[in-house]
């Protein structure tokens, strides 16, 4: 059986800042309106793009990530959450090409991977005729693309539009509209990325379909990214394991978790949601999982709550499994330094700082090798650690190029904690680093 009520494409640009997310969030809000069906996926290790997603579609978004995962595990990724009768829409990552080491883990190599059709997203502020040459060149580079079309984001006007509608067509790329310059399209953005979708006000959304209604030939866009889909979905497969509870803490502070991660864990047993900043206790549970998110700047009540800071600590004293990914490993330290050098005491399992003074940007993928188990995923804060004494012995770290970078990985009992926002959603990987934890003791 099959059918074509389903489509797919990529959103690609030339650059960042281009427009991707605002243009992926502006289709998305316009299809759901409709009534379609919208199942949402973002290139690379992103999280809250994600959020903004999930927020507009009502479904997870997931990460098809070609650095952190294999060729196989991104085309189940997709293909277990396309919609039979919908749209999948994946944003794209930096520029079209751009990955860890030329175009690998990059927005093309995915779109090559999942056979599906790029729709670039181009910045119209400051060009007209000037786009025929870029076009063409993203056009041609890599034949084994297929670039359907092109949409053009900060526009001035129709008259503008003519200018870089005639450049598409000579380029040999299809036109599929524009979004027009508009202050409420405004997404205010922080050191780490977007705001959270909490924070921005939502009206732009409904602002960005209007627009697209408008602007944006909808209609045509579906047609010309329709995809054959044979069967309908594979539901993802339940696995027999030992059942558990993970308390995963999930808050205004701590709120970065991988989608395929969460599947795992749900495989696993059953996730247990608290706050660290508004709960007195952990819930009863075998394995406790600190997210990143950004815990700086909730640190004055994260200091308060010393309740669950004792929960906690007592957690990993009897030498149940924990787990933190860079804002939960900051929690996890002794104390948080802000960007005036104000102290703010935190958990002290560990014995380091954390300090945002002097801050400098710490980013990539990141590896590292643990006995029959490499971990992969990646690394992007602004902090730094202030370890006293002697540095702890770590597992050797490597970025995607192989070379050894400079990332600690704190141990203490069954407890983990570093800056890389694991990738655990392939194959039994979440099981084998926990199985990993529970047989040290350090």
């Amino acid at each position: 059986m099959t059918s074509n009520n389903s489509s797919a494409f990529l959103l690609a640009a030339p650059k960042s800042n281009s427009g991707k997310t605002m243009v992926s969030l502006a289709l998305m809000q316009s299809l759901v309106k409709r009534g379609i069906t919208v199942q949402p996926f973002k290139c690379g290790p992103d999280y809250i793009d994600p959020m903004y997603h999930s927020k507009i579609s009502g479904r997870p978004s997931y990460n098809l990530d070609s650095w952190m995962a294999s060729p196989e595990h991104v085309r189940t990724v997709f293909t277990n959450n396309h919609p039979y009768r919908g749209v999948s829409i994946i944003e794209g990552v930096m520029g079209l090409f751009d990955g860890a080491s030329k175009d690998k883990g990059s927005s093309a190599e995915i779109a090559r991977l999942l056979d599906i059709p790029v729709v670039l997203v181009v910045d119209g502020a400051s060009m007209a005729y000037s786009a025929a040459p870029l076009l063409f060149g993203f056009k041609n580079f890599d034949k084994r693309l297929k670039i359907a079309g092109v949409i053009f984001n900060k526009v001035s006007g129709d008259s503008h539009y003519r200018f870089l509608k005639e450049a598409a067509e000579d380029a040999g790329i299809e036109p599929l509209g524009f979004l027009p310059r508009h202050e409420q399209l405004a997404v205010e953005s922080r050191h780490l990325g977007l705001h959270l979708p909490g924070e921005n006000k939502t009206k732009m959304f409904g602002v960005a379909a209007e627009l697209t209604e408008k602007h944006i030939l909808v209609n045509r866009l579906l047609e010309i990214t329709r995809i054959t889909t044979k069967t309908p979905a594979t539901p993802h497969p339940q696995l027999t394991r030992q059942r558990m509870t993970i308390a995963l803490a999930h808050d205004e502070a701590f709120n970065f978790s991988y989608t395929a991660n969460i599947d795992q864990l749900k495989q696993m047993g059953e996730i247990v949601p608290f706050s660290p900043l508004h709960n007195k206790q952990l819930p009863p549970a075998d394995l406790l999982w600190l997210p990143g998110g950004y815990p700086e700047l909730q640190a004055s009540k994260l200091s308060k709550n010393t309740a669950i800071q004792q929960a906690i600590r007592h957690f990993a004293e009897q030498g149940k499994p924990v787990v933190a990914e860079c804002g939960g490993m900051m929690y996890l330290g002794k104390e948080l330094i802000d960007e005036n050098g104000h102290v703010t005491p935190m958990c002290g399992i560990f014995n380091f700082s954390t300090s945002f003074q002097h801050k400098k940007l710490h980013l990539g993928y990141r590896q590292t090798e643990l006995p029959n188990l490499v971990l992969r995923g990646h690394e992007f804060h602004y902090s730094s650690l202030i370890v006293p004494g002697t540095p702890p012995h770590s597992p050797e770290v490597k970025n995607a190029r192989g070379i050894t970078v400079e990332m600690p990985i704190f141990k203490y009992k069954n407890c983990w904690a570093s800056y890389m926002h694991l990738y655990l959603g392939e194959k039994d990987k979440m099981q084998q680093f926990i199985t990993y934890l529970t047989q040290k003791h350090e």
